[in-house]
């Protein structure tokens, strides 16, 4: 069954749906956004995202009609895609941003200076299927794929299927413990492991005048479109304006570095994060001077640059790396760029759209060792990777990112096993009974509430 809003577990403290009052079509928040929650810091949200896929105009905007023709019965449908598809919030195909945002949420004590942690606790698929849209001048071999004729001049809503976008229809399945998706082909089908994540998580733009397209990154966040923040994962962002104004959207059950497509494998998902304020201290000892949007996992430390030259995109990612092993990790920096050509990872965000972004992947284990008294080769081997220890975080203590390089981030025993990064993906549980009260969800313990009192 569907994971419908509301129901089944809801491991968060407070519970955002997507509903017409609390979602944004295709808009990011601004400093001019009102809220549809507040919480304080160190507290944990539980979210139902909605997919874009489904309810778009190329797709009839009737979620029941489209999914139908895939033979998704009507309880497989989720009721809250169902609601935005049928209310009357304006959307332009092709012209607005595609992507429905939830929120914002408002972080009491937030302020521009600030950084906001978001810990990814869980990611739940809402639904036992997911698609990947090919559209006409969409994707990285546009005017290439899809291989239909060019959209009728008179395609809308109501006569979707002359805008010939293609549609790959995946199920989800489950072996042994793990989430699968499955994709009929000519001669067979491809399963692939499932790594959800959410395209967009963002704070609001200091913008006043206008909006801001869902197709937006940048220093707010936005979308992202980074397979590495799944369950387990960290992201910092840095404040804006008053409250953080954190959304989020674009749900993915799988996406790969690039998206060459116009889409993912797109899905929605129940998302539980906790939203954590960083005063500069915190920040500093987390981060080193970077002020930038960054990603930590177990594994690893990401930098990301943001431009439409996929190039300068990447060579900004390498400038932020630069900074954050300078002032975090304490290389020199000659020696940070000789370490990024050596052993990082970078690999590139988007490719289309004019939104470009590039990710550099640096290993934590590398910077586990300590620094030998004089420097000398090896007797046996080229390296050795010894493993630290986990440290809990609080608000005015670093975050993951402060504790020490081999830190594999803060465990809370008290969470369930998440999917992704941090294990294997599994389903929720579907109902609760009526009536039920919400499960409790994951909290920080005493101390970190009582250094948010006290900040």
């Amino acid at each position: 069954m569907a994971l419908q809003p509301g129901r089944g577990k809801i491991e968060g403290r407070h519970y955002l749906p997507s509903t017409p009052e609390t979602i944004s079509w295709g808009a990011l928040p601004t400093a001019r956004t009102r809220p549809v929650l507040s919480v304080d810091s160190g507290t944990t949200v539980t979210i139902d995202t909605v997919s874009q896929e489904g309810i778009l105009e190329d797709q009839g905007r009737d979620p029941d009609a489209f999914f139908g023709g895939f033979g998704v019965v009507g309880s497989e449908v989720l009721e809250d895609a169902r609601a935005i598809a049928a209310s009357g919030i304006p959307h332009r195909f092709g012209v607005d941003g595609s992507h429905v945002v939830t929120g914002p949420v408002y972080v009491r004590g937030a302020v521009p200076g600030d950084m906001l942690r978001v810990d990814i606790l869980s990611l739940h698929p809402r639904a036992r299927y997911g698609v990947i849209s090919t559209r006409h001048g969409g994707g990285l071999l546009a005017g290439e794929f899809p291989e239909t004729p060019a959209p009728a001049l008179d395609a809308d809503a109501r006569r979707w299927q002359g805008f010939r976008t293609v549609t790959s229809f995946c199920t989800v399945e489950r072996r042994r413990g793990r989430l699968f998706g499955a994709m009929p082909g000519g001669h067979g089908r491809a399963r692939f492991t499932l790594n959800p994540c959410l395209g967009i998580m963002t704070v609001a733009a200091d913008v006043t005048d206008g909006a801001v397209t869902s197709f937006s990154a940048g220093s707010h966040g936005g979308a992202l479109d980074c397979r590495d923040l799944g369950p387990g994962a960290h992201l910092y962002l840095p404040v804006h304006v008053p409250g953080a104004l954190f959304a989020v959207g674009d749900p993915h059950y799988s996406i790969g570095d690039g998206m060459i497509g116009s889409t993912a494998l797109e899905g929605p998902l129940r998302a539980t994060l906790r939203l954590v304020t960083l005063r500069e201290a915190a920040a500093t000892s987390a981060l080193g001077a970077l002020r930038e949007p960054f990603v930590e996992t177990e594994d690893l430390w990401i930098t990301i640059g943001f431009d439409p030259d996929p190039r300068e995109a990447m060579r900004r990612a390498a400038r932020a790396a630069v900074t954050f092993l300078q002032t975090r990790a304490g290389l020199a920096r000659s020696d940070a760029v000789a370490y990024l050509a050596a052993a990082a990872e970078f690999g590139v965000g988007r490719l289309t759209g004019g939104h470009g972004s590039a990710f550099c992947r640096i290993n934590r284990a590398d910077f586990t060792e300590p620094a030998p008294v004089k420097a000398r080769l090896p007797r046996a081997g080229f390296a050795r990777i010894v493993g630290g220890a986990d440290s809990e975080p609080d608000r005015e203590q670093a975050g993951p990112a402060a504790e020490s390089a081999g830190s594999a981030g803060p465990a809370d025993s008290s969470l369930p096993a998440p999917t992704g990064s941090a294990g294997p993906a599994v389903l929720p549980d579907q109902e609760r009974p009526p009536g039920a009260e919400p499960a409790a969800g994951p909290e920080p313990p005493g101390r970190v509430e009582e250094s948010v009192d006290n900040a």
